[in-house]
């Protein structure tokens, strides 16, 4: 998805608050939440394979046309070297908020920091398949199921009003994700 898209995807969930975005009620937060790029072969800290530099280049496309002002990561370098791009044409440091214990208390921790620390800001979450619809939630949007392991180009956007009420797109951008059946079976 390229940056006009996404920022067509950003109006439509401004819409869907009602609001048009000129008379979008202070502070809304926008939250735009991924999944890592596509990651290289291996277990544990695994870096982005050359299908996960091509999506990070994407993303930045569509945080700039957002207009993205803060960046969240998780520890691992695969959330890492995805927002790089961005963080760097935004002169940017992402903040780490590391996953500890369990999804449902890394989610939590996330959504605490959005809400405390950048309401009213456009933000960036990089998360993990079974992360972000966790984050998704927490923030008060729908509730997902985990994404697949080969869904790579899922993009969720969540707008928060200035009473809390949240709403959601899940919308894709960069490269389709090659999906199995059983994936498929999954959206």
């Amino acid at each position: 998805m390229n940056g006009r898209l996404a920022v067509g995807a950003l109006a439509f969930g401004l819409f869907l608050t009602g609001a048009a975005p000129s008379a979008l009620p202070a502070p809304a937060t926008v939250v735009l939440l991924v999944r890592h790029g596509e990651k290289a072969p291996g277990t544990v800290d695994v870096p982005l394979a050359d299908a996960g530099d091509a999506r990070a280049r994407a993303l930045a496309e569509v945080g700039k046309g957002a207009g993205v002002q803060m960046i969240l990561t998780t520890q691992y370098r695969r959330t890492q070297q995805t927002a790089a791009t961005l963080a760097t044409a935004l002169s940017i440091t992402a903040e780490v908020v590391g996953v500890q214990g369990d999804v449902s208390q890394h989610a939590v921790s996330v959504a605490a920091a959005i809400k405390s620390r950048h309401s009213g800001r456009t933000v960036l979450v990089v998360g993990h398949s079974n992360t972000i619809p966790s984050i998704v939630a927490a923030l008060g949007g729908t509730r997902y199921p985990d994404l697949c392991d080969e869904e790579y180009d899922a993009l969720f956007i969540v707008v928060i009003d200035a009473e809390g009420a949240a709403r959601t797109v899940r919308t894709r951008y960069g490269a389709p994700s090659p999906l199995g059946d059983g994936c498929a079976r999954m959206r």
